[in-house]
């Protein structure tokens, strides 16, 4: 129908707008600029579960953005991610209505923090909602890099260091995953989620596909690369502590599992390490 596509473009467009307003206003006003923060994740949370209800009822939404950084960006609304996009909306909208008390005896940076929670809310959501592994890793990049001021908030001795560890695995594991996507870009011709099943038991694919899950496997704080959790989360401010623990290493987890059921589906070797690294990281 006419909101085909429409939706889509709203919850990405959203938070990028909120990032912009919120710290204007917070930086002469902090008290303005949670509530300009609480009402930006709040009117994210409604458009996604807009989302939600539409695709419920079976309606098709896509939306695809021709050019974008070379290769173009492509989204897509099933009811699985619709669903995700909506539970991470949910939870960025709770956070936020009790950052305001949290903030009130932890009074610095808040209007960085509203910057830096939208551009990671934006980042969160086109992870759930991409429809190929090129979007995937942009706003999978998107959302490490600006997740990292959360730890590095306090700005710390301590803060500093954790901030320093969680930028250099995301880092580190996010071009390992660049390199597997190269190599599936050669073999396949594309990174779309449809093209990855079509090419569904291509041996070739085995290399790519163990890359690209380094960098998915990292942000879920899958052993041996969890490094960074328990420096991270005591150190953020409790609202980001409980969105990173909560959220950001689902979209670890989204990567796998696309990965996974597009590309690996077949070989039961995969889904048995992937048991035994779960079981070990539990």
């Amino acid at each position: 129908g006419r909101w085909n596509g429409v939706i889509l473009g709203v919850m990405m467009l959203l938070p990028l707008v909120g990032a912009v307003i919120v710290p204007l206003i917070g930086q002469k006003k902090n008290a303005a600029g949670q509530t300009l923060l609480r009402l930006f994740t709040l009117a994210e949370l409604a458009f996604a579960i807009a989302l939600f209800i539409r695709v419920w009822q079976g309606e098709e939404i896509a939306m695809e953005l021709p050019g974008i950084l070379a290769l173009g960006l492509t989204f897509r609304a099933d009811v699985f991610r619709a669903l995700y996009a909506a539970l991470a909306c949910f939870m960025w909208a709770m956070a936020c209505q009790f950052s305001l008390e949290y903030f009130s005896g932890h009074g610095s940076h808040q209007a960085r923090y509203g910057l830096f929670t939208l551009l990671t809310e934006c980042g969160v959501a086109g992870v759930f909602l991409s429809d190929d592994l090129y979007t995937t890793f942009v706003f999978f990049e998107i959302m490490s890099i600006a997740s990292y001021p959360w730890v590095a908030h306090e700005e710390s001795k301590g803060a500093m260091r954790a901030a320093a560890t969680y930028l250099g695995v995301s880092v580190a594991c996010g071009m390992v995953t660049l390199m597997g996507m190269f190599m599936t870009w050669r073999e396949t011709g594309s990174l779309s989620f449809s093209a990855l099943r079509e090419a569904e038991g291509n041996g070739n694919l085995i290399l790519p596909a163990c890359l690209m899950l380094v960098g998915y496997c990292a942000k879920a704080g899958m052993v041996p690369l969890h490094i960074w959790l328990p420096k991270a989360h005591p150190v953020a401010p409790a609202p980001a502590s409980a969105l990173l623990s909560g959220m950001l290493t689902k979209t670890g987890l989204f990567g796998v599992i696309a990965i996974g059921m597009n590309l690996m589906g077949e070989s039961r070797l995969f889904g048995h390490v992937m048991l035994a690294l779960g079981l070990v990281t539990m």
